[in-house]
């Protein structure tokens, strides 16, 4: 599991895993996260792209599927941040994943942590 941080945005007490290079791969990982969050009472999120592997971004392998229903089912937001520009360009299913979760207030795909700011400072 990625070395993490805590601190609080726009009044949202987040927990943000470091992009060192250790990827979250495994449900057990997301479990572990998610755990962490709820120690330090954080209720949002924040993966790095670079913490997750390019098979997160396929959608038929079902890792991205079944790491965010865990996110979702424990009732913790997440933020998924950096460019997945080339991921997007070979999947039009995942550009349609993206789209509807960036509809919603649980799952977010966005491109830096000043557009996750400006995210939560209209939901507030």
């Amino acid at each position: 599991m990625p070395s993490t941080k805590l601190y609080e945005l726009r009044g949202v007490r987040v927990l943000e895993c470091a992009a060192d290079g250790t990827k979250l791969q495994t449900y057990s990982d997301a479990v572990e996260l998610i755990g962490k969050a709820f120690e330090n009472r954080a209720t949002l999120i924040v993966v790095p792209v670079e913490c997750l592997d390019d098979d997160f971004f396929r959608l038929k392998t079902r890792i991205a599927g079944e790491l965010i229903q865990k996110f979702v089912q424990y009732r913790r937001r997440l933020a998924i941040v950096g460019d997945i520009s080339r991921h997007l360009a070979g999947s039009s299913a995942l550009r349609a994943f993206v789209n509807e979760s960036n509809r919603g207030n649980e799952v977010w795909f966005l491109a830096s942590l000043a557009e996750l700011d400006q995210r939560l400072e209209q939901a507030v």
